[in-house]
């Protein structure tokens, strides 16, 4: 055997570590009073950093759903299929109270404790994290309809995943999807024409055309339609009360540049069976509190990206020699890795205080809700939008080893756009913090108290803050200007958060950075003097 294929300088996988060995994640978690959950989330963790765990990843994206929407005999039977891995990460995910579990969990930091392990368990594979957090999300609009709740939700809630199309109460756990978008309207819910009419039992009727339905092999979906009063949310079950299935037709699977793992589908309502949810002509506002966990959901993938980016190219760059030396240990790489440990730190710091402020909000507390109404448009805005360019540059560390698909890191990269397009492209998130200020100013005070928390402590925060209440006492052109006074306060709230609770190292760094205007536009630009090590080691893989 010639030696030209002796194999050297390769890195080693990047498995056999703790994921939720994260130091702001689980800081994040005691601050939240949710201690209980860290051995939980650490069991998780270390199940996703085997390379079991990975493998499901990997064959969940390369055996895509498929479609199946016939029998053998011709009979109409709408089916999913999917790859066995799918239903392994699906199961643990339920199993280990990612979806609906919170809200019958009342220890205190309930949905913090869920936040981090749905935080921890994405990084081994995105797409499934979809089901999962509509199942989350469909809680509290179901509660709307109080005596579909009392059936539903303790299903929705069960650690039992159970797949395949059966009635509903004959399930020991059930998953919901979301149904919403139609061609015409997109994000523009109201413009929506599906027309549901009551069927005079207490059901109605509904038929028209979903463009975009998220987990179409959900047992229950939630759905907007054109009730006589109004845009009305409905629950469709997928099989109807007597077992046979509901009229809900999968025209096809969309072709996405990402999610893979996941299918998203067309569906046609042929006379649907619905029960109403909440009251006819309030449909946005009884689904909205299901956006906004959503919302939390796709902060919280974000961050989950980003974390696991910034893991892949530290790791590599710790083993990959170069020029003499390994990559970690050069000036410029050290800059790079820096650069995105830290914004991955900071994504991670946000997305958990939300969901703090979700278990705090629930709990009553007015100031936290009037905050978390505005942080969470503000937050999902800016890190969902960061996570693109961040998956790019951690891809590039690792240079034509992380271009090919064994590497994991392109469907890192695929991945990343998806959150920032999921509830509401950049400008309807950016849009919605504005209407949020307009519709709600204690909230604009909520938010402020929360960066106040951190005055005095870096000069750069205090002059972004100042400078960020000379830009929202400006109403000329504000709608013209709403992304930058959105990134303003994202980065804002960012940085008085790790100002309160990071290591000084971090703190000084990303003000410094990105407050300061000390860095280029590229990460991998920050200025001399920041502690790189200190920023790197907590990005390090530690062994479990």
């Amino acid at each position: 055997m010639p030696h030209t294929h002796e194999v050297v300088n390769q890195v080693p996988p990047p498995y056999g570590h703790d994921v939720a060995e994260d130091p702001a994640m689980l800081a994040a978690v005691r601050r939240a009073g949710a201690v209980w959950a860290l051995s939980e989330v650490h069991e998780l963790g270390r199940l996703a950093g085997t390379p079991e765990a990975a493998e499901w990843g990997r064959l969940a994206n390369e055996n895509e759903p498929v479609l199946r929407t016939h029998d053998r005999y011709g009979h109409r039977v709408d089916e999913v299929e999917f790859h066995p891995a799918w239903h392994q990460l699906m199961g643990i995910a339920v199993e280990h109270g990612l979806h609906a579990a919170p809200w019958r969990d009342t220890r205190p930091g309930a949905h913090t404790a869920r936040a981090a392990k749905f935080y921890v368990w994405s990084q081994v594979e995105a797409g499934h994290g979809c089901p999962i957090s509509m199942t989350y999300a469909a809680v509290p609009a179901l509660r709307a309809n109080p005596e579909l709740a009392a059936r539903l939700e303790p299903l929705l809630a069960s650690p039992v995943y159970e797949f395949g199309l059966r009635e509903p109460h004959g399930k020991r756990g059930l998953i919901a999807g979301m149904s919403m978008t139609e061609k015409q309207g997109g994000s523009d819910v109201r413009a929506n024409s599906t027309v549901a009419l009551p069927a005079g039992d207490g059901t109605y009727h509904l038929t028209g055309h979903k463009w975009f339905t998220s987990a179409p092999m959900s047992d229950v979906f939630l759905t907007l339609a054109q009730a006589p009063g109004g845009l009305s949310c409905f629950l469709l079950p997928r099989v109807l009360p007597d077992g046979t299935r509901n009229a809900l037709r999968i025209q096809r699977l969309k072709d996405k540049l990402g999610n893979r793992s996941n299918a998203s589908a067309e569906l046609e309502y042929e006379e649907a069976v619905g029960w109403l949810v909440g009251e006819e002509g309030r449909g946005v506002r009884t689904i909205i509190e299901m956006v906004n966990m959503t919302r939390l959901d796709c902060t919280l993938g974000a961050a989950a990206g980003m974390r696991v980016a910034a893991q892949r190219a530290v790791q590599h760059a710790t083993y990959r020699k170069a020029f003499g030396t390994e990559l970690i240990h050069q000036p410029l790489m050290r800059n790079v890795l820096a650069d995105l440990a830290l914004e991955s730190e900071a994504a991670t710091t946000v997305a958990l205080r939300l969901a703090e402020a979700t278990d705090r909000s629930l709990a009553g507390e007015a100031e936290e809700s009037a905050f978390r109404r505005l942080a969470l448009a503000v937050t999902k805005y800016w890190v969902c939008k960061r996570g693109p360019a961040h998956a790019a540059e951690a891809l590039e560390c690792l240079g034509g080893n992380g271009y090919v698909e064994e590497s994991g890191m392109p469907r890192i990269y695929r991945e990343a756009p998806l959150v920032s397009i999921w509830e509401g492209s950049g400008n309807v998130a950016a849009l919605d913090a504005l209407r949020a200020m307009a519709r709600s100013p204690e909230s604009v005070e909520a938010f402020f108290a929360e960066l106040g928390a951190a005055a005095g402590a870096d000069r750069h925060l205090d002059a972004a803050v100042a400078d960020l209440r000379k830009q929202l006492g400006d109403q000329a052109e504000l709608e013209y200007r709403t992304r930058r006074v959105v990134e303003a306060m994202a980065v804002a709230l960012q940085a008085s958060l790790l100002v309160r609770y990071a290591e000084p190292a971090v703190a000084d760094a990303f003000c410094v950075s990105r407050l300061g205007g000390d860095r280029g536009a590229a990460f991998g630009t920050l200025p001399p003097g920041v502690d790189t090590e200190a920023l790197i080691s907590r990005a390090a893989p530690v062994p479990a």
